[in-house]
């Protein structure tokens, strides 16, 4: 078949192509940058820099995804492991100068460990003393922090 027919046999038939089994991309679906959200993550630091086991900064955002992968839903049983991800990572560093140039946490230069100031910890009550999704979701995160927390001292234990 040369050109010419080609052509005119194209032109005759439909120009469609039915193909099988073509995956259609989901408009619904999450991307990586709807997941970790800012104020979510802003929120989780303030509520771990309230309590009174004190996050060290350097740790802030491994704990944060291991907080997350314990206690948000859509998290748990993830294979990936939260805590590793550079893209949460990068994201609790953003949501945490934010906090500190708001004056909402301070570092504890000689401990390094963050602690939550008056307005951030007025802020943070404010929210938890509010019924909201928000309010549950945070409370989880504390007890997953909480349980990080005690099984760290039990592995020092046994050492």
């Amino acid at each position: 078949m040369n050109l010419r027919e080609v052509l005119e046999k194209a032109s005759s038939e439909s120009l469609y192509i039915q193909a099988e089994n073509i995956p259609v991309a989901r408009r619904d679906a999450f991307q990586n940058e709807s997941l970790f959200h800012l104020p979510l993550i802003a929120m989780a630091i303030l509520m771990l820099a309230k309590g009174r086991t004190k996050p060290k900064a350097e740790e802030i955002g491994q704990l944060i995804g291991e907080c997350f992968e314990q206690a948000l839903a859509g998290f748990k049983g993830s294979s990936q492991g939260l805590g590793w991800s550079a893209n949460l990572r990068i994201r609790t560093v953003k949501a945490l100068t934010f906090l500190e140039v708001s004056g909402f946490i301070k570092k504890d230069l000689s401990t390094g460990k963050l602690e939550a100031t008056e307005s951030g910890k007025k802020l943070i009550d404010k929210v938890i003393n509010s019924d909201t999704p928000l309010t549950l979701s945070l409370l989880k995160i504390k007890r997953a922090y909480r349980n990080i927390c005690k099984e760290r001292n039990i592995e020092l234990e046994l050492q």
